[in-house]
């Protein structure tokens, strides 16, 4: 502050060769001001030597500057800017040929250049370049104005703003404080008046010479420095005038000016380290305009939503950005984050780290010690000494907050936070299972999220309902944000792909078996309504032994073969493959979604034969291609996606483990082995295959599509037509959406004829 920080002569009075020399003033002043009004007579070179040591802290200080000063046009100075450049001292700057003076500064000349265009930059100094009316003489004035904000001082003297005038004249400098009383207040004004009158125009002795050019020249043509870097840079030269010849009082009054630098320099360094470490959006462009406006509905609706977004659209991130916005206006961020597997708990981990969100705690098997964690967070919560409220992100499989002792863990984190914490479901569908669904009157989180490229449930109105309910979508038939599939490709959010459907054939062994079984069917299915009724053991059964057929279709891995085989032939390699392998473990063709826990009709051994045989295809295919299966169970799944990713890891056949949230974005050909009637699964799928990458332009989808031949006159016709248009609305979903729709149709038409049905 300029009363408090600067130590004034009583006489405030300076004068050269004493111990309150002009240059001190200005160095101290500088340091200490937020405004500076200036008005001058001659600019030089070596003035500007001086003035640089409190340039950079006047702006730290948030320091405003306006200008008024001679243009140089006389022939003399001319010639020293022609002879600057043999090596002569330069004793005045032009303004009006600053590219050319570039070439002629010294460093402490640039700094003062940096700072003067940082100020430019900013909007944060006006320049007004001036000439006397009549052609003849200069304007002379000596004199402005420092403020702080609070209090005000002026300045005028004999001082020319040069090196001889600063420190080796015998000049002198008066000062009015505003704190002496009001004989120097109206000193005061007396110059800001004179300095507003010349500054508006007002004065008709001068007249304004152009000056636009310098903004044009520092915004475009000198270097941007940030304020920490004018700070070192002034620091720097601080440190070198210790060995320079200037009087010994000038040396203790930089000394002063040092000191300040170094406070500045430590505060924006903690300010920028803080900042580093603070919550922020990923990306300097921030959200995508539709996951910000997710936010904006989200919060229209009472902070309960549930977000309907295509697969690969950043559902992580929309959610994500609700958190942070929860943050830059409470100030903290809490969250319990459910999610369907362990592959997942890691991925929201990482995006969550992405975020700069910390004490991230993970409620799952492969932590040991999250009880203490979570108790850690409960004692936090409840003996909370500090101002500040605390963060953390719980995130927890579903699987664990199904668990009676886990569940209440994360109840009674603390009753009075219900309204600070948000819950967000990942693949919010599982949330409908039974176990998790009659939890939910027991969960009093106001603010909550529900996530998915499909939210509703196949066969579970009840669930769908409470779903809706639960996250604030019961008055409505639409979702709380939505955001398409095609939306999604045409914005190029999502990329573009081709889809190759292929009717795959039973052998005759298969189609008798296959026959069997499907006249056994026909006496549970209902022709009126075409469906199955209820849960039966033997009707379960029976599609579980049909099921297996399709998927054991020896006819699939050859035509498998084949399409792998092309795809070598033409690229040289199977890199970035992904192969979907039938787990043939449920008839999901009939209540998929009722069977979110253990399938107690489930076939390991069965599976693991058929996962094993698609993997030994790859490998007969080019025995160097790397192929890894992706299960329940396998180790190391992080480390498989990077070497997947990377290109290391070249082709991956999974079972299912990859239909939810898994992230591959380098997959660049897909073959769809397993038949499934589950809308939620293929549009997982295709989602997965569909994210974007810097080095992927197009998708390649290949679709297995098993037809049984019936017979016209069978029993089980109707029947057969009926799942099989039920089947083919996945075919019809990947078709609308891809760049070789009539592909599909004529692939299939034969089929369709047959059966008398339309694929769209």
């Amino acid at each position: 502050m300029l009363k408090t920080d600067v130590t004034w002569p009583e006489s405030f009075r300076y004068q050269t060769n004493t111990e309150w020399e002009p240059v001190g003033f200005f160095s101290e002043a500088l340091c200490n001001a937020t405004s500076f009004d200036l008005m001058l007579g001659f600019f030089s070179s070596s003035a500007i030597n001086i003035l640089s040591y409190g340039f950079a802290s006047f702006i730290y200080n948030g320091g405003k500057m306006r200008m008024i000063i001679n243009d140089i046009l006389s022939s003399d100075d001319v010639t020293a800017i022609s002879m600057a450049h043999d090596g002569n001292n330069l004793p005045f700057f032009d303004l009006k040929n600053l590219e050319r003076l570039s070439y002629t500064l010294n460093k402490r000349d640039k700094h003062f250049f940096e700072c003067l265009a940082w100020l430019i930059r900013n909007d944060r100094i006006e320049i007004k370049i001036v000439r006397m009316v009549n052609g003849s003489g200069i304007a002379h004035t000596k004199c402005g104005t420092f403020s702080d904000g609070i209090n005000k001082i002026g300045f005028e003297g004999s001082v020319n703003f040069s090196l001889t005038a600063l420190i080796h004249n015998k000049e002198s400098l008066n000062v009015n404080c505003d704190w002496n009383g009001p004989a120097d207040v109206g000193r005061i004004n007396g110059i800001q008046k004179s300095f507003d009158r010349a500054f508006k125009g007002e004065d008709n002795d001068v007249e304004f010479v152009d000056a636009s050019h310098l903004k044009g020249y520092t915004t475009v043509k000198t270097k941007s420095k940030g304020l920490e870097e004018l700070l070192n840079d002034e620091l720097e030269l601080i440190e070198s005038a210790a060995e320079a010849n200037i009087p010994d009082n000038i040396k203790r009054i930089l000394q002063k000016t040092k000191s300040k630098v170094e406070r500045a320099i430590d505060k924006i360094r903690n300010i920028e380290k803080a900042k580093e470490n603070e919550p922020r959006f990923p990306y300097p462009a921030g959200p995508r305009p539709y996951q910000q406006q997710a936010f904006e509905n989200w919060k229209k609706n009472k902070q309960k939503g549930l977000f309907a977004m295509a697969t690969g659209t950043g559902k992580t991130m929309t959610s994500l950005n609700c958190l942070l916005e929860i943050y830059k206006s409470k100030g903290y961020y809490r969250a319990i984050i459910l999610v369907p597997t362990l592959t997942l708990v890691d991925q929201w981990e990482d995006e969550c780290k992405k975020f700069n969100f910390g004490h991230i705690v993970k409620v799952c098997s492969k932590n040991k010690s999250w009880k203490s964690e979570l108790d850690a967070i409960k004692f936090q919560e409840e003996f909370n000494y500090s101002e500040q409220d605390p963060s953390y992100i719980i995130i927890a499989t579903y699987a664990s907050f199904a668990r009676d002792s886990i569940f209440k863990d994360l109840i009674s984190i603390s009753s009075k936070i219900n309204k600070k914490l948000l819950l967000i479901a990942d693949e919010v569908h599982n949330m409908g299972s039974p176990r998790i669904l009659n939890r939910l009157e027991g969960v009093k989180y106001v603010r909550r999220i529900g996530l998915s490229a499909t939210p509703e449930r196949q066969f579970d109105d009840r669930g769908n309902k409470q779903l809706r309910k639960f996250f604030g979508c019961d008055n409505s038939e639409n979702y709380t944000f939505e955001f398409s599939m095609r939306e999604a490709i045409d914005k190029g959010y999502l990329c573009r792909y081709n889809y190759y459907p292929h009717l795959v054939r039973l052998t005759d062994e298969e189609m008798s078996e296959y026959m069997k079984i499907s006249l056994q069917l026909a006496k549970f299915y209902n022709f009126d309504n075409d469906s199955f009724p209820g849960s039966d053991d033997i009707l379960m059964r029976l599609l579980l032994k049909r099921k297996r057929i399709v998927h054991k279709a020896a006819n699939k891995q050859l035509i498998f073969n084949e399409i792998l085989q092309e795809w070598y032939n033409e690229r040289g390699s199977l890199k970035y493959t992904l192969v979907y392998v039938p787990e043939g473990n449920k008839p999901d063709s009939f209540g998929a979604d009722l069977y979110d826990e253990a399938e107690s009709l489930s076939d390991d051994d069965y599976s693991d034969s058929l996962i094993d045989q698609y993997t030994s295809i790859v490998q007969s295919i080019s025995p160097t291609t790397t192929v890894k299966k992706f299960v329940s169970g396998t180790g190391d799944r992080n480390q498989i996606l990077d070497d997947f990713a990377s290109g290391k890891l070249e082709v991956l056949t999974s079972m299912k483990c990859l239909d939810e949230g898994v992230d591959v974005p380098r997959s660049e050909l897909a073959v769809f082995c397993a038949s499934t009637g589950n809308p939620r699964q293929f549009i997982q799928r295709r989602g997965r295959i569909l994210r974007t990458h810097k080095d992927k332009h197009r998708a390649i989808i290949h679709d297995l599509v098993v037809v049984p031949e019936i017979s016209l006159v069978a029993d089980s016709y109707k029947m057969e037509r009926s799942l099989l248009a039920s089947e083919l609305k996945r075919v019809r979903d990947f078709a609308l959406l891809s760049e070789n729709t009539d592909f599909a149709y004529e692939e299939l038409s034969p089929i369709l004829d047959y059966f008398n049905l339309s694929l769209f």
